[in-house]
């Protein structure tokens, strides 16, 4: 579980604010708002990048606010995956493991694992620069998730991809979720994703959290207002239901 309670972050000029906001354990939350409204900064700070002026971040009842991003036990995707174009997949997934100072021997289980888990077995010798921009998330994912996260932040995982790919990348989430149970913050622009994914969606706007409450209510509140032609079709299927 995540709790976080009085958080600021300063940023040059910029400030952001949650007054409170729990996760709970295995809960994939999605966070929406404009942008530059701070929904990677929060992701930073939740990461270690960036670090509060005031508040606490409490991972699993834990005072994590002043930990470094090493001591943490949480992994960032960022948009552009972050891949090392000079290693092959199977590096990219063990380098997490091998700065962990874990066994040769257990980064081989762990990789193969998780490469079986992400039916990407057949990818480990190739290179990111071989991969499709799909293949390319599912090598981020494992990467992350081989270090068995505490929480896994996703920041706009599937804005680069097209938009078939886009609905394959999501199903793929979600089955991934409900699998592995893991505890998830994934920031959007998509409404549809972010009903699609989350279990709740926390709307920024101005540089403070102002909202935090299920898809439906979402979608039904004041706040999907600048998702309008997401918002008929999306009412419609849930009718439908």
């Amino acid at each position: 579980m995540i709790e976080i309670k009085d958080l600021e972050v300063l940023l040059g000029t910029f400030r952001l604010r949650i007054p409170r906001l729990v996760v709970g354990s295995s809960e994939y939350l999605v966070v929406m708002g404009p942008s530059g409204v701070g929904k990677t900064v929060f992701l930073h700070t939740l990461a270690g990048f960036l670090e509060p002026v005031r508040g606490v971040i409490l991972i699993n009842g834990q005072d994590v606010t002043q930990y470094p991003p090493e001591e943490r036990r949480v992994a960032l995707i960022p948009q552009n995956y972050a891949l090392f174009p000079h290693m092959t997949v199977y590096d990219n997934i063990a380098y997490g493991l091998k700065v962990r100072g874990v066994s040769k021997l257990e980064i081989q289980k762990r990789v193969r694992e998780i490469a079986e888990v992400l039916e990407i077995k057949e990818l480990l010798s190739r290179r990111p620069s071989q991969l499709s921009g799909g293949e390319q998330q599912r090598v981020a994912l494992a990467r992350a998730l081989v270090v068995e996260p505490k929480l896994l932040l996703l920041d706009e995982p599937t804005a680069s991809l097209d938009p078939r790919l886009r609905g394959r990348a999501r199903g793929f989430l979600k089955y991934l979720h409900r699998k592995l149970r893991f505890t998830a913050v994934h920031v959007t622009h998509n409404l549809t994703e972010a009903v699609f994914l989350g279990d709740r969606i926390a709307y920024f706007e101005g540089g403070e959290l102002k909202a935090v409450m299920r898809p439906g209510e979402f979608v039904n509140s004041h706040w999907a207002r600048p998702y309008i032609d997401e918002v008929k079709p999306l009412l419609a299927i849930m009718q439908a239901r």
